[in-house]
């Protein structure tokens, strides 16, 4: 039997391996709200009723992986990430928390919110609640919405380091986290490493926003970012231009500080697809995304070992062409169900080319309003398609979210497990 480390790169390769990897929570794309894995746990009997979980990224409100969890399913792949979460705090100083729906969780101490007389719920960044809110969980919600703080856009003193202020070298404090991460993930167990280093994601609409600054400038409004993409042009891409150089140092930095034990990067979470299609054309896509995509690709294939991986959700099969001369390796959250990403008709284009991280079951009706049989058929099927020559590491299309039937979560993984 393959080693995780091994089944994943064998994947990775377009080769066979044993049988399909798994991911669970490797990255902020690929994992669970935190009532449904408490409700799995429970399902598993790996803790006492009424045992919490982490929350470790609060943004989305997913819960820790944790290695308890990752063994009894079998999961072959960790994650490897920074060291603040999406609002500018850090996942320490563990304090109870309770879901609107009344899980009891665990959060970081600095997770400082604030209810609304309409029961709402306010986030600050870093926690700070002297500065404006910069998140909003809708009363009985479950994760939460950006708070967009722009300021009045005045185009005489726009200057393109605004929106920079999030981009900057990396601080030494920042590489011995990922250096110390890194080795602690390798010497724990055999799992592959998926790192999300940051910095590299040009245009990501959830980062845009910065919800982890407490006063952002220059452009963060989601319309307007959209709309600048084509009205000024000129500024979005010198900010990509910059924000490229920045990256590009730190990743010389950073791979000198973990090495070869990263097995796969996450490059961009930029969505370009809708449910029917793709929301920017492919000439659109090569003159402000591709140079940018293909610079980091390129230095990442020169320089490591690391294949590259690209979260864009919705209708995308427009663009593949594109995105894989840009060089990227791997694809997620592949939405099956979106107009013209049939899972057969995908393998057969472009699975030669791309590996298909995730597919494995759709989040929007089979797994959350199917049947435990209706889900098992679907993932049988999906490995079937996907998992034929390596290409694949199984994961849900997108993140599992909350009010999931747990027989349905059960019955995938042992789905999963029956095709081994």
């Amino acid at each position: 039997m393959m080693r995780s480390c091994e089944r994943v790169e064998v994947a990775l390769s377009h080769r066979q391996p044993d049988y399909v990897p798994l991911d669970l929570g490797a990255s902020a794309v690929t994992g669970m709200h935190a009532s449904s894995v408490y409700r799995l746990r429970q399902a598993l009997r790996l803790d006492p009723p009424g045992t919490p979980v982490k929350v470790v990224e609060p943004y989305q409100m997913l819960a820790e992986i944790a290695p308890d969890l990752l063994d009894a399913l079998g999961v072959d792949v960790v994650g490897l990430g920074g060291p603040r979460t999406l609002f500018g705090f850090e996942n320490k100083d563990w304090k109870p928390w309770t879901l609107f729906d009344g899980t009891a969780v665990l959060v970081p101490g600095a997770f400082n919110t604030e209810p609304e007389a309409n029961g709402d719920i306010l986030m600050y960044p870093e926690g700070d609640r002297s500065a404006p809110p910069s998140g909003r969980m809708p009363k009985g919600g479950f994760y939460f919405d950006t708070i967009v703080r722009q300021e009045p856009i005045d185009e005489e003193k726009l200057d393109i380091e605004d929106n920079l202020q999030e981009f900057g070298p990396i601080s030494d404090d920042e590489l011995e986290h990922f250096a110390t991460e890194a080795d602690r993930l390798a010497r724990e167990s055999d799992r592959a490493i998926l790192a999300n280093f940051g910095g590299t994601a040009f245009g990501d609409i959830a980062l845009v926003p910065a919800p982890f600054l407490k006063h952002p400038k220059g452009i963060r409004d989601v319309a307007e970012w959209y709309i600048s993409t084509v009205s000024r042009f000129d500024y979005v891409y010198r900010v990509f231009q910059r924000q490229c150089d920045i990256a590009l140092a730190n990743l010389a930095k950073i791979r000198d500080a973990v090495g070869d034990r990263v097995t796969a990067v996450f490059i961009t979470g930029t969505d370009f697809g809708t449910q029917n299609g793709p929301f920017i054309g492919p000439a659109a896509y090569r003159k402000l995304y591709q140079p940018f995509h293909r610079r980091v690709n390129d230095w990442v294939h020169q320089h490591t070992e690391w294949k590259t991986f690209i979260h864009s959700c919705g209708s995308v099969v427009a663009l593949l062409p594109d995105i894989v001369e840009a060089g990227f390796d791997i694809l997620n959250p592949v939405q099956c169900s979106a107009a013209g990403m049939d899972a057969a008709t995908l393998k057969d284009r472009f699975g030669g080319r791309l590996t298909f991280w995730g597919g494995g079951v759709d989040t929007q009706q089979t797994l959350p309003f199917g049947t435990p049989e209706d889900v098992r058929r679907e993932v049988l099927q999906r490995i079937a398609i996907f998992g034929r020559g390596g290409g694949f590491v199984f994961n849900t299309v997108h993140n599992v979210q909350a009010q999931t039937p747990v027989e349905n979560l059960v019955a995938m993984y042992e789905a999963i497990r029956e095709s081994r």
